[in-house]
C-alpha cells in the first residue's frame, strides 16, 4: 500500500461514524444514500469511491452488494428504527446496517 493510500484509509476509518435512521432520512431525501451489505468493508468502498475506481463499483453494483437507497429500504428502517455505519463520500453517504 502507497503512503498516500494508508492515509486515505486511515482518514476514512477515521471518519466513519455511527448513524441512526432518523439523523439519515435528510441525506436518503436528498437521494444520497449508497448502502453496502454488512459484511463488506465498508473503508475499503469508501476509497473505491473516492478514487473513482468505476470497475470495482460497478462490480459492487452487479453483484448486488451495494445499491442506492431505495423508498423500501427506507420504510423498514423507519420500522426498525434502524442504526449504521457510515462514512461520507461526498456527495454520498455510504452506510451499511449495523
Amino acid at each position: 500500500m502507497k503512503d498516500n493510500e494508508l492515509y486515505t484509509h486511515d482518514l476514512l476509518n477515521a471518519q466513519t461514524g455511527k448513524i441512526s435512521w432518523p439523523e439519515l432520512a435528510r441525506y436518503f431525501a436528498r437521494g444520497m444514500v449508497v448502502c453496502l451489505r454488512l459484511g463488506e468493508d465498508l473503508v475499503s468502498v469508501a476509497e473505491m469511491l473516492i478514487s473513482d475506481d468505476a470497475e470495482k463499483v460497478n462490480k459492487l453494483y452487479e453483484d448486488g452488494l451495494l445499491h442506492r437507497a431505495l423508498d423500501e429500504d427506507a420504510i423498514r428502517w423507519q420500522e426498525e428504527n434502524t442504526e449504521f455505519w457510515a462514512v461520507v463520500v461526498a456527495p454520498w453517504v455510504l452506510v451499511q446496517e449495523s
